[in-house]
């Protein structure tokens, strides 16, 4: 396999070979067919969870203390492109949740910490979501624009009253706990006027709106959350009042990372349905495999995903190292890089299957559909470049992320 090169540790070993037994057993066999369900809630899976739960996958990033492994941001982009060969939704759902686990652990004070940990470690269908993307904002709170979140928060008695709409989240109608980010002064930009909130689901006045319909990552749902005059107390505010993109940017530098490997294990699958179906399928009298141009471009193939596999295990291991030489452009190029990489990866499968890759039961069809997603989530690609230039050449970031 492909991934073994970057595997550094025993335990790193024992840990993706458990993740590919599940993956094996729980993920594949049921992927197909919840993909194709026409509601977009049908494509979730709690069975899927529950086993994920029951060995340790979905709470590992969390320390002992808690009832995790504890792994690092590499380990976990390891499993998270691991999941992702079986099924990029199943990745997504516990990408979300693994990062925001090992973010919450960090960015929640003690207090907080208590009342979430423990329920989230014990509950074998915890799921975890973060509300940021808005109609309104979606890739330009990456970028320098004085923009505002159209969700507010007003004070009041021991707390704030929220009003707004998120949309686009992942496990958005299906999560226990939410960070949530509002703003809580007018006037004024994201970065000078946002807050982040720890939100419980089931709170008076929040609610699930619409369950979007996606082309693909159908295994993992995105939904609107709907605020109408939800009161959030004050000791639910996480880091300080208006000041929630400090806590973006200080917790969160391997989230794009993780994004990158999700999409990786997509554009790993698309390489060995390539490759199979080149070794089998004869054309012009031998195996396409024997033609040199489609040896090439496996090769090309080849290329692609372990480049970007190294770029993102470089930020990874940076994210949780950042002394030894992090840069802010490893939160938004190693995501756009993969992402490119297994777009082309998936478009050239598909052209190798020929009229039978056009074909569903071919299974090509539902990677190139989800190939796709990652073009645009966890930031635009174009956007992000543009975010990684600006830190490259000290553009003023408005957001300070």
């Amino acid at each position: 396999m492909l991934n073994e090169i970057f595997i550094q540790t025993e335990d790193q070993r024992a840990i993706l070979e458990t993740v590919r037994q599940f993956v094996d057993n729980e993920v594949r066999p049921r992927a197909a067919e919840l993909d194709a369900q026409k509601d977009p809630e049908d494509g979730f899976s709690w069975e899927i969870i529950e086993a994920a739960h029951a060995i340790g996958i979905r709470t590992m990033t969390l320390s002992e203390k808690y009832g995790g492994l504890g792994t690092d941001s590499l380990t976990t982009s390891m499993v998270v492109e691991e999941l992702a060969k079986g099924d990029l939704g199943i990745s997504v759902v516990m990408a979300q949740t693994l990062k925001l686990a090992q973010i919450m652990e960090k960015a929640l004070n003690e207090d907080q910490k208590s009342r979430v940990l423990p329920a989230f470690a014990e509950d074998p269908r915890g799921c975890l979501a973060i509300g940021i993307t808005e109609p309104d904002n979606a890739s330009n709170y990456f970028l320098p624009y004085p923009s505002s979140f159209r969700t507010t928060a007003e004070k009041t008695e021991g707390g704030w009253i929220v009003n707004g709409m998120k949309h686009f989240i992942s496990n958005g109608n299906r999560s226990s706990f939410y960070l949530l980010f509002v703003q809580t002064k007018k006037g004024v930009g994201l970065s000078e006027g946002s807050t982040c909130f720890l939100l419980e689901r089931g709170r008076e006045g929040f609610s699930i709106g619409r369950v979007h319909d996606k082309m693909g990552e159908r295994l993992a749902n995105n939904a609107e959350l709907v605020f109408q005059d939800c009161f959030i107390p004050d000791e639910n505010v996480v880091g300080e009042v208006h000041k929630g993109f400090q806590t973006l940017s200080e917790f969160f530098p391997q989230s794009n990372a993780y994004a990158g490997a999700s999409v990786l294990g997509v554009a790993e699958a698309c390489y060995s349905k390539a490759e199979e179906w080149a070794k089998i399928r004869v054309q012009g009298g031998k195996p396409l495999i024997e033609h040199d141009g489609i040896r090439a471009q496996l090769a090309e193939m080849r290329m692609l995903i372990d480049a970007s596999r190294s770029y993102i295990h470089r930020a990874c291991y940076l994210a949780d190292n950042q002394d030894q030489g992090w840069d802010k452009t490893l939160g938004a190029l190693p995501k756009a890089m993969a992402s490119q990489a297994a777009w082309k990866i998936a478009t050239w499968t598909l052209e190798i299957h020929g009229g039978h890759g056009y074909m569903k039961e071919f299974g090509v069809a539902k990677l190139l559909r989800d190939a796709a997603c990652f073009l645009h989530s966890d930031g635009v690609n174009r956007t992000l470049f543009l975010k990684a230039a600006n830190f490259m050449y000290d553009v003023p970031d408005y957001n300070n992320n």
